[in-house]
């Protein structure tokens, strides 16, 4: 069974075009519930305008879906907004934001 680290990981290759970084570092997974074989994945946007939000989406679930994971719902929120405190260090020390 796949857990909730499995999928964090390879969501870590998942990288958002405009910035370089991945979706994990940069804050955008809120929470990942995995059960019986489904994955239910909250995230969010840098910005409720952003232009590759369909990209980004579908990007997160086919790499779970590389996981042998058939049922990968995904949710976008904006509750609580995004801020750049989300930022892992490593995207923060790529960023050159300290």
């Amino acid at each position: 069974m796949v857990t909730k680290k499995e999928v964090l990981n390879i969501l870590k290759e998942v990288i958002d075009p405009e910035i370089g970084i991945s979706v994990v570092d940069l804050g955008l997974i809120y929470d990942v519930k995995v059960e019986n074989n489904k994955v239910k994945i909250k995230m969010t946007l840098t910005s409720p305008f952003c232009p590759l939000s369909n990209f980004l989406v579908e990007s997160v679930k086919e790499k779970v879906k590389s996981l042998d994971i058939k049922d990968v719902k995904v949710e976008i929120v904006f509750d609580p907004p995004w801020t750049p405190e989300k930022m892992s260090k490593k995207a923060k020390k790529i960023l050159g934001i300290k």
